[in-house]
């Protein structure tokens, strides 16, 4: 459920703004709406908390194994960060010099050892000589009054040394070349080298002393905790609305006021506080328009699903649902369908298992998260068994006590066999996969229902509630309409006549008689004829609606498109892994191959539950609910 929640606004004196805020704190009742704070004291906290984190990751990937954590306090991890912090910049100096000396030792590269003291020295001596590279072509053409030494000749250009001799035409030739001269280094290339090699035992020196601070990271962590409870504290102090109260005679008075919320149980809590500290305090019922934080609250089992939730940063808006439940229960199927082989089920629920034991024998709580994961695996055993599917393996290589557990409508065991539903005489019969089909269509059917059920009970008391019926109506008669163009038009013809009930002809009116009552009822808001023309001005989208109905149930035939998928792909492996097993030289790969080809078959599914089975239940489960999970959660402002 959806905690109830009360709006609240606090007036306090403006001198008071720390010592209120220390005592909400010191409460952890109320959730403050956010304000826009400002002051360089957060500039100053946010610039440490950067300085911090900046610091615990350039001491995170020098290490490569745990060390002695050590308990320090706030400041001593804020002198240790800045000391990181210090020397991480002069790594950052030192690498940034390195760079540009091998830069310059790349350029030079080919020429040999250069010293230009020795080129200075000759110049002194009266002989001037430059580096060249030359295009090939250019180099022939310089003629004979220009002196060179040539070095090293390829096939399109010449290193050579050119000498000024001074002789006629000599300046016009070196002029028309002087692009392709090398200038000379600042420093000789063994200088160079010598240096590189200096300034990597000094990066080397710097990286010892930052791994010396392995131990600071925890505390520089809770650091980081800490100077955020500062900044919010700031902000909310900061950002507080300001008033000045004024009377002839008597000096200004300065108040501040904020607003926020509390869960309606703790209200109590709130007044007694508000008593006893002399504070203002105004109580309303939130609406609508109001921006209010959402808080769920559910028994151990639903509350499983919130990992999820929570890893998928998805929140109902105060007046939206709360489909814990219903999120769980469906992506629990969902999960078993997509992943479809009950051999990965015994592996998630082996590695959910390994955890969940450590914490129940040292007495601890057990992560939801892993129990979770287990009820996944469990799940996907069930299927599994259900449809006779095991490590991707055909029916003949199972044994005979784990084909008779599965359902044989939809067993691989029966995959060949056509199933002959009772009006057809025998004549028009569904294989396997139409049967998984049409219980994909099922769990369709009932999911999108128990949507609008959910919408008409909350519309009960209005006539609004006609149009969740017919929307539910409408669903029931394109369920049948889906059957029979998705799966088969023989089997489900809209002629069909079972014990004189004319089914097809129902399905048809299904959906005209639920269509007509959503367009009358299902924008009424105190006026059916609103109702009707609100419906009119948005016709299009209104008659879209039905090929969207339609959509959205033949949405649900992904989880038996993707569990074939994942089932092919495991029996690929198998079939490619299988022949090498007759050899045992060749064991060892085909282990590798059947490890690494399942291995990946389970990354595939699990990105295919988050995309698919996800989607089913924030998309098209929560479409017809009405739900855009628009919501925040409610965090308390607490110590």
């Amino acid at each position: 459920m959806i905690v109830p929640m009360k709006k609240v606004s606090l007036i306090i004196l403006g001198d008071k703004k720390s010592e209120t805020l220390k005592k909400l704190r010191e409460l952890g009742l109320m959730h403050i709406e956010m304000t826009e704070g400002s002051g360089e004291r957060i500039n100053e906290l946010k610039g440490q908390i950067s300085m911090l984190e900046n610091s615990v990751f350039s001491i995170e990937e020098k290490i490569k194994k745990n060390t002695e954590v050590k308990d320090i306090t706030v400041e001593e991890a804020l002198l240790a960060a800045r000391e990181v912090t210090s020397l991480t910049e002069e790594k950052k100096a030192y690498q940034s010099e390195q760079i540009a000396l091998n830069t310059e030792l790349d350029r030079l590269k080919g020429w040999g050892d250069i010293d230009p003291e020795k080129f200075s020295y000759l110049a002194e001596k009266g002989i001037d000589i430059s580096l060249y590279e030359i295009p090939k072509e250019e180099y022939e053409a310089l003629g004979e009054c220009v002196k060179t030494i040539k070095l090293e000749e390829t096939k399109s250009s010449v290193k050579c040394l050119l000498i000024k001799s001074g002789t006629d035409g000599e300046s016009e030739a070196v002029e028309a070349v002087k692009a392709h001269k090398m200038e000379l280094p600042k420093m000789s290339t063994s200088e160079m080298r010598e240096k590189v090699d200096s300034l990597n035992g000094c990066i080397n020196s710097i990286d010892e002393k930052i791994i010396s601070y392995a131990g600071y990271i925890a505390g520089m962590k809770n650091a980081v905790k800490v100077y955020e409870k500062e900044i919010e504290f700031e902000v909310y102090a900061t950002g507080m609305t300001d008033e000045v109260l004024s009377s002839e005679g008597e000096s200004n008075l300065s108040v501040a006021h904020f607003t926020g919320y509390i869960e309606a149980e703790n209200l109590d809590c709130l007044k007694q506080a508000a008593e006893s500290n002399s504070w203002g305090l105004v109580v309303e019922e939130p609406t609508e328009e109001d921006n209010v934080p959402t808080k769920l609250k559910n028994n151990k089992f639903v509350s499983l699903i919130y990992p999820l939730t929570d890893f998928l940063n998805v929140v109902p808006g105060y007046y939206e649902y709360d489909i814990s439940g219903w999120f769980l229960a469906f992506i629990l199927i969902f999960f078993g369908m997509i992943f479809g082989d009950g051999g990965y089920g015994l592996l998630i629920t082996a590695v959910a298992a390994v955890p969940i034991v450590k914490s129940l024998a040292s007495k601890k709580p057990v992560p939801s998260v892993f129990l979770l994961i287990g009820l996944f695996g469990l799940s996907t055993i069930i299927w599994g068994t259900l449809t006779c599917t095991w490590f991707g393996l055909t029916p003949e290589q199972l044994p005979q006590w784990l084909k008779g557990l599965s359902v044989p409508v939809i067993s691989n065991v029966y995959a060949d066999k056509i199933w002959y539903p009772f009006w057809t005489e025998g004549k028009v019969g569904l294989t396997t996969a139409q049967n998984l089909q049409i219980f994909c269509f099922l769990l369709a059917l009932i999911q999108l229902l128990i949507a609008h059920v959910k919408c008409a009970v909350t519309n009960r008391k209005s006539l609004k509630v006609i149009g969740d019926i017919g929307a539910a109506i409408e669903l029931v008669g394109m369920f049948y309409m889906v059957l029979s163009f998705v799966v088969s038009a023989e089997v489900f013809s809209f002629g069909l006549v079972i014990n004189g009930i004319p089914v097809g002809t129902i399905s048809i009116v299904f959906i005209a008689v639920g269509f007509l009552l959503s367009f009358v009822f299902a924008n009424y808001e105190g006026s059916i004829v609103k109702s009707i023309l609100s419906s009119l001005v948005n016709i299009v989208s209104v008659l879209l609606g039905i090929f969207n109905l339609f959509s959205d149930i033949v949405s649900y035939i992904r989880l038996w498109a993707v569990g074939l998928a994942g089932a092919a792909i495991s029996a690929t492996v198998n079939e490619l892994a299988g022949p090498l097993f007759g050899n045992f030289m060749f064991m060892i790969l085909a282990i590798v191959l059947l490890v690494f080809g399942h291995g990946l078959n389970m990354i595939l599914n699990v990105l295919s539950v988050i995309v698919h089975g996800i989607r089913l239940n924030t998309l098209e489960f929560s479409s017809h609910l009405g739900m855009s999970w628009s919501g925040y959660k409610f965090k308390p402002f607490e110590e």
